[in-house]
């Protein structure tokens, strides 16, 4: 599954795993414990989420930390968290309430439930549904946040396409596989001071020793020290194809059996320790799945507010719905290059357009219409019209490579965008003022 999907489903996996429960309300007065730039985090939002941690991880048969290291862990990703919420706030991104009901609906139908029967999960849970949304709200806008910041600024070189292509070529003469790694990350902050440096790689010596020489457990240790997303989750990466590894990675993992530990390794980000828990072979192909869409575009301008552009197309959609021709409306009212050919794009290959735009045709069957979408270039009505697999050729096997290197690139950039953006921000631990 795709991450951006992934993230969106999590939560509803969270929320519906057995032992969920409403975190109740602890008896002691609440208090601060970290004050994040201008807001602050609050002993009650740090109980609520420990013991949501707490209950992921006893529904992964992890064994949870101490309490002590369990806060602590919980905290420095509320704080990472916060600074992302705060940064998109000043630069004006935002999900707004249609977006957010579009995607609580998606959910709903994935996990074949109607929107009622799906906020009954909640109430039988005594789980406000309030409280799910404003969750998955953070989530989307954290991972728009991401794609804005990262995704969108990787850059792939012509000679790294080249190397990647020999090595596929390479890797599928002798079996293409995939991994499933085990990761901790001890982060090491921007601009380290050699002491700083000195005390995150302790850390991360002190994990490679307890696991190889005491055989300590590795998903206990990922929750206990890992800085990592995927720590709280026991360190489990899941599988992973090797194009989709940072290099450092698929080089470690080259060298290790089932079951052992990297040393210590270095990256921007920090220092990492790896498990490797399985190895399988992939079934390569060299077929791609197309889709053959038509849009109708309004952009936004200063006499075209977003409400207005919005209200438009949802004013066309209702008359394609009672009969009227897609096409024909496009030709009179998109403001893009294809509406001509009545909106027209013909076959998209993975990649060809934006993620908010491919998102939204990928959950489409055949003949079906979109509410209005929005992306960088305004707000889309979208039909696809049909869908097929076919051969890649050479081009587009160049297309997909550089689409492979740029999800290569896309964690460890993050990581490093998100240790600098948390250096920026003023935080303030007030844990121990008990």
């Amino acid at each position: 599954m795709r991450l951006r999907s992934f993230l969106l489903l999590a939560s509803l996996w969270l929320v519906m795993a057995p032992g969920w429960t409403q975190t109740p309300k602890p008896a002691m007065v609440d208090r601060i414990v970290a004050v994040v730039n201008n807001e602050v985090i609050t002993q009650y939002e740090l109980e609520s989420r420990v013991n949501d941690s707490i209950q992921e991880l006893n529904r992964r048969g992890t064994r949870p930390p101490p309490k002590a290291e369990m806060e602590r862990q919980v905290l420095e990703r509320m704080i990472t968290e916060r600074v992302q919420l705060q940064f998109a706030k000043e630069t004006s991104l935002k999900v707004d309430e249609l977006d957010l009901d579009r995607t609580v609906s998606r959910i709903a139908e994935a996990n074949k439930m109607s929107l009622p029967e799906f906020r009954k999960v909640f109430e039988r849970d005594g789980i406000p549904f309030e409280r799910f949304r404003e969750d998955l709200r953070n989530e989307v806008l954290i991972q728009r946040l991401r794609e804005r910041e990262v995704d969108n600024r990787i850059s792939v070189a012509e000679s790294e396409i080249e190397t990647y292509l020999a090595e596929q070529k390479e890797s599928k003469q002798q079996g293409p596989s995939e991994l499933r790694l085990g990761h901790i990350l001890i982060r090491v902050p921007d601009q380290a001071s050699p002491d700083q440096l000195l005390k995150q790689r302790a850390r991360a010596d002190e994990v490679v020793k307890r696991l190889k020489e005491e055989g300590a457990d590795f998903a206990e240790l990922a929750a206990a020290y890992s800085d990592g997303p995927e720590g709280l989750q026991g360190g489990d990466m899941g599988w992973r194809s090797l194009d989709h590894l940072p290099d450092i990675f698929v080089e470690a993992a080259a060298k290790m059996q089932p079951g052992e530990v990297s040393p210590v390794l270095r990256s921007p980000a920090g220092f990492h320790v790896l498990k490797l828990l399985e190895r399988r072979s992939a079934e390569g192909s060299t077929t791609v799945e197309q889709n053959h869409v038509r849009h109708i575009l309004v952009r936004t301008n200063e006499l075209v507010s977003e409400d207005d552009a919005r209200r438009k197309l949802e004013q066309l959609r209702e008359r394609i719905v009672n009969g009227a021709d897609f096409g024909e409306l496009a030709r009179q009212y998109s403001d893009d290059s294809s509406a001509t050919k009545g909106g027209d794009l013909g076959w998209l290959y993975p990649g060809d357009t934006v993620p908010e735009f491919e998102r939204a045709f990928s959950q489409l069957a055949p003949m079906q219409i979109s509410q209005p979408v929005k992306s960088p270039f305004g707000w889309h009505l979208i039909q696809l019209l049909e869908r097929r697999t076919a051969d890649a050729s050479s081009e587009r096997l160049r297309l997909e490579a550089r689409k492979a290197l740029r999800e290569r690139k896309s964690d460890e950039a993050y990581q490093e965008w998100l240790r600098q953006l948390r250096d920026r921000a003023y935080v303030e631990y007030r844990l121990e003022d008990r």
